[in-house]
C-alpha cells in the first residue's frame, strides 16, 4: 500500500470516529429530547411551569461527538505520521462505536430523569450523577485509544 493510501484509511478511520459518536450524540438528544418534550407537556397540562432544566438532560449526549473530535484530530496527525493505516481505521471505528452508544445510553437515561422530574420536582442532582456515569463510558472510551495511539 502506498504511503498516501495508507495515510487516506487513517482518515477515513479519523472521520468514522467522529461520525460515528456524532450520530449517538444525535440519537441520544433525539431521546432525551422526547422525554424532555413530554415531561413538559405532563406539567403544562397540570398547570405547573416547565423547568428549563431539562435542556441539560437534552444536551448530555452532545459532549460524545466532541470526544469523537478530538479523537478525529489525534488520528488525523498519527496518519500524515505514517501509522498503521489498520491500527488507525480499527481505533476509529471502535472508539466511534463506544462513544457513540454512551451518547445513545446517555439520552434514553435523559429521558427517564425528565420524567422522573416531571413526576417528582425531585433529585435533580441524583438525575444529573447517573448521566455522569453515563458520560464516563465514552470518556474511558477516548483516553484508552489515546493511550492505544501512543
Amino acid at each position: 500500500m502506498s504511503p498516501e493510501a495508507a495515510a487516506e484509511m487513517g482518515r477515513v478511520g479519523a472521520v468514522a470516529a467522529m461520525g460515528i459518536a456524532a450520530a449517538g450524540s444525535a440519537l441520544g438528544t433525539y431521546a432525551a429530547g422526547l422525554g424532555a418534550v413530554g415531561a413538559w407537556k405532563k406539567l403544562l397540562g397540570q398547570g405547573k411551569p416547565a423547568p428549563f432544566t431539562l435542556f441539560t438532560f437534552v444536551g448530555a449526549p452532545l459532549s460524545q461527538t466532541i470526544y469523537g473530535m478530538i479523537l478525529m484530530i489525534t488520528i488525523i496527525g498519527k496518519a500524515d505520521d505514517g501509522y498503521s493505516p489498520w491500527a488507525l481505521l480499527g481505533v476509529g471505528i471502535a472508539a466511534g462505536i463506544g462513544m457513540g452508544a454512551s451518547a445513545f445510553g446517555q439520552g434514553k437515561v435523559g429521558a427517564y430523569c425528565a420524567d422522573a422530574l416531571a413526576e417528582t420536582g425531585q433529585g435533580f442532582s441524583n438525575y444529573l450523577a447517573v448521566i455522569g456515569i453515563v458520560e464516563t463510558v465514552a470518556i474511558f472510551v477516548l483516553v484508552f485509544s489515546l493511550l492505544a495511539l501512543g
